[in-house]
């Protein structure tokens, strides 16, 4: 039986160890956090392709037990709370939205009896031999599988280790974004505030509050939180509208979340033995299309494992054939330009882009046009496969 290692129990990680477990194969997941991440933004499935893959994973009825609901529109308005103009609901919201960690939690649930987790645990070295990959962890005893695959995120260890650094591969757009769990009525609206090159929104489907801001690299590490708060204060630093008492909310909030707008490329989405899936191989921070690109293109990786019959070189191959071209939609969007425009000219113009019917609707057709622009194949939904 192959054994597969899987970096990452978001949503691609579990994705992937529910197909590769029904086609036969032996997979571990293994996830940095203590537990599978609750709340965090909502995230949506737009489009037949995204929804015919849940279908086929036997989840479409789960998911959409599991849907916010979406909402009406929201409303764009200045320092006094006045009605500038609206954010259509269709600019945020696909068939399907549904809070990030409900999703990956119906996903861990799904494949707990046949995919192996390790949670508080990550990869620190992985060494390729001709009899598969030796892989180090920070906790567990070394052991060896026959696949390797980074599901891990736009900041994948995995891709680190095997291809390289991440200054090779991750682009910054420009911008940042925070998320921030505050309750009470600063948050009860769908509103957001514009001043040139930052946005301030409440009550939207990504987080209670919502910033987005122009900034070069901030060089502040990852996991110091009360670092990451302060850069948010100073960003901020002179803001109207609600700003002052959101940032007020900081020391107590819970779910903060900062990283910056970014964009992965690779020219192979494999190195021998180890793969990426997800962000970890086309992320594009708030490009509106991750969710479904990590869903589609782990359903993709896994068919293509099962039908090589154990030809991994062929089957990688095969993946980044058919999914590269689809994957071109993470290269198309820069969510911070649109979010938080650089000038008051070009906030007027983005407020102007919603107001028109005709033209936002073009601009959503093209939009949908992408999630569904891939020749799915029917793989089947149970297999055996060989040996690597």
């Amino acid at each position: 039986m192959t054994r597969v290692l899987i970096s990452g129990a978001s949503i691609a990680g579990p994705t992937l160890g529910l197909w590769l477990a029904r086609y036969g194969f032996e997979v571990t997941i293994v996830e940095q956090a203590p537990a599978v991440r609750p709340g965090g933004q909502a995230v949506d499935f737009k489009g037949e392709t995204h929804l015919t893959v849940l279908r086929r994973m036997g989840l479409l009825d789960d998911v959409e037990r599991l849907a916010t609901g979406g909402g009406g529109d929201g409303r764009i308005v200045d320092a006094e709370g006045r009605t500038l103009g609206i954010t259509p609901a269709a600019f945020s919201g696909g068939d399907i939205e549904v809070r990030r960690g409900d999703l990956a939690q119906l996903l861990v649930e799904r494949t707990s009896a046949t995919c192996r987790y390790v949670f508080d645990d990550s990869i620190t070295a992985l060494h390729e031999t001709p009899d598969g990959v030796d892989v180090t962890f920070r906790r567990s005893p070394s052991q060896t599988f026959d696949l390797v695959v980074g599901a891990d995120g736009i900041h994948s260890t995995v891709r680190r280790l095997a291809f390289g650094p991440e200054s090779d591969y991750v682009t910054h757009l420009g911008h940042y974004y925070a998320l921030l769990e505050v309750g009470g009525e600063l948050v009860a609206g769908d509103e957001m505030y514009n001043e040139p090159g930052r946005m301030a929104a409440t009550g939207g489907p990504k987080a209670p509050a919502f910033f987005v801001f122009r900034s070069d690299p901030l060089g502040v590490e990852r996991g110091d939180v009360e670092a990451q708060k302060q850069a948010l204060r100073d960003a901020y630093c002179g803001a109207a509208w609600k700003v002052p008492q959101l940032l007020e909310a900081l020391p107590d909030a819970q779910g903060f979340h900062l990283d910056s707008i970014s964009r992965v490329h690779v020219d192979r989405y494999s190195r021998g033995r180890v793969v990426l899936v997800g962000d970890a191989a086309y992320g594009n921070a708030l490009g509106g299309f991750g969710t479904g690109l990590a869903v589609v293109g782990a359903y993709v990786l896994a068919g293509e494992l099962m039908t090589a019959g154990g030809d991994v070189a062929a089957a990688f191959a095969a993946y980044d054939r058919t999914f590269r071209g689809y994957a071109k939609v993470a290269a198309k969007v820069n969510a911070g330009a649109l979010l938080a425009p650089s000038t008051r000219p070009r906030i007027w113009l983005r407020n102007k882009l919603f107001s028109v019917a005709p033209l936002f609707s073009r601009v959503m057709a093209l939009m949908d046009r992408f999630a569904t622009d891939i020749e799915l194949e029917d793989y089947p939904s149970t297999a055996s496969t060989s040996t690597v």
